[in-house]
């Protein structure tokens, strides 16, 4: 019977180091970038963006690079986008988010 105990540490401490081993997938440079990225698109395509608060940048579950945030303290976001162009390539957010501004809603704006 003490060897279920010590299985069940060991077992949870590999797991464990290996979600700590990922923990940092970017450069700060590359975060700064497509932070800034991130920042300039919602500010020139939504209306009514006074903060933005960056939470993390880690790798996509498909790939890619992922930035997650908030808007306005409340609004949350996430922004797929590709780590070598800086490209995005979808938004996710909740039901606090902003509306689009009328002249980027059926082509996106300059950023």
């Amino acid at each position: 019977m003490k060897k279920f105990p010590l299985l069940l540490i060991l077992v949870s401490i590999i797991l464990l180091g290996g979600c700590l081993v990922n923990s940092q997938d970017y450069d700060d440079e590359t975060i700064e970038q497509a932070n800034n990225i991130v920042e300039s698109y919602f500010k020139n395509n939504y209306k009514n963006v006074e903060t933005i608060e960056f939470i993390g940048v880690e790798k996509g579950q498909l790939g890619g690079m992922m930035v997650k945030g908030e808007v306005n303290g409340e609004a949350e976001f996430s922004v797929s986008m590709d780590e070598d162009s800086f490209n995005i390539g979808s938004i996710g957010t909740n039901d606090d988010f902003p509306d689009r501004k009328e002249e980027c809603k059926e082509q996106e704006c300059d950023f």
